[in-house]
């Protein structure tokens, strides 16, 4: 499933919790890392006059951005196999580059990252490649209160387990890009020995529309027994794998049930589609998403459409 997996870094804490679960991902799946870093160098001269800027400081930029690259690429292992790069340009532009280029199949990113002259896995670089990318990206967000101290280094289990990882929660609704995600969700569980998760949560609200917005008995039952057939299927392709699986269905906000459901039930990581079935029985899969990268207190893997093929400039899928 995963051969390759792209790590961008600005060597931030936020990027370097990022790293942990990157490089013990690649061990659960015995892939390639590699380790990006971007030198955002017209944004450095642009914080200057019309005077212009010191090539020297430019340098300085580069230099900078070699070692966040050094400095992650040493938590690998000896047997890791580990590969390093350091671009010039703009961040998300740049990773796009480099997916065209190396066909990583996966991203792995914080959520935040250092603001400044250095700024690189900020919110909003993030959110552009989840917005343009081809492959799944994981994001890993770290919650001020619990960032590590700048410089302090993370480590990662001596076996190489995706951190703390037992339980992967897959929301589905059935539609065509989540059962993309079944696969990848899937994949994660065998690889790391674990439990697989599958919810489905019935969007009263939505349900009901805006005529109505209490809908009808009739109208939750059928889009009851929908989940219920949806969180069936997949429980069906985990069996067919070996993967232990349970499944649920709920009713509720999408992203808030996921939450709470994620928390209650212990899940480590959340895998889900970024496009969902529209008309009544939508889950909002894409909105969901985007909620759920700002919010969950646990990596979520986003899988892009499979023929997702251009940019989205207007918000995420």
């Amino acid at each position: 499933m995963y051969d390759r997996i792209l790590l961008p870094t600005d060597g931030s804490t936020h990027a370097m919790t990022a790293a942990e679960h990157a490089l013990a991902l690649s061990r659960a799946f015995d892939a390639t890392i590699h380790v990006l870093g971007v030198a955002d160098i017209d944004r450095a001269a642009g914080l200057f006059d019309a005077g212009g800027v010191d090539e020297a400081f430019l340098e300085r930029v580069r230099a900078e951005t070699g070692t966040a690259v050094e400095r992650t690429a040493t938590l690998a292992a000896a047997n890791d196999p580990v590969e390093t790069a350091v671009v010039d340009g703009d961040p998300a532009d740049a990773i796009a580059d480099y997916v065209a280029e190396a066909a990583p199949d996966a991203i792995v990113m914080g959520t935040h990252g250092r603001r400044g002259i250095t700024r690189f896995v900020a919110g909003s670089v993030t959110e552009r490649v989840l917005r343009t990318a081809t492959v799944p990206v994981f994001t890993v967000r770290c919650p001020d209160g619990e960032a590590r101290a700048e410089g302090a280094e993370p480590t990662v289990g001596a076996a190489g387990e995706f951190p703390t990882c037992e339980r992967v929660l897959l929301p589905t609704d059935g539609s065509g890009t989540a059962e993309r995600a079944v696969d990848h969700a899937v994949a994660i569980a065998d690889a790391i020995d674990g439990e697989l998760h599958a919810l489905n949560v019935v969007d009263v609200a939505a349900a009901g529309g805006q005529r109505d917005p209490v809908p009808s008995g009739t109208a939750v039952e059928a889009l009851t027994e929908q989940g219920e057939a949806a969180v069936d299927a997949v429980a069906e392709r985990a069996d067919d794998a070996g993967v232990p699986v349970v499944t649920a269905v709920r009713q509720g906000f999408p992203e808030s049930r996921i939450r709470t459901y994620a928390r209650e039930n212990g899940a480590d990581v959340v895998v889900m589609g970024t496009h969902g079935r529209t008309g009544l029985g939508r889950v909002l899969l894409g909105s969901t998403v985007e909620r759920l990268v700002r919010r969950a207190e646990m990596p979520v893997c986003a899988v892009p459409p499979a023929d997702r093929d251009g940019v989205d400039e207007g918000g995420l899928p």
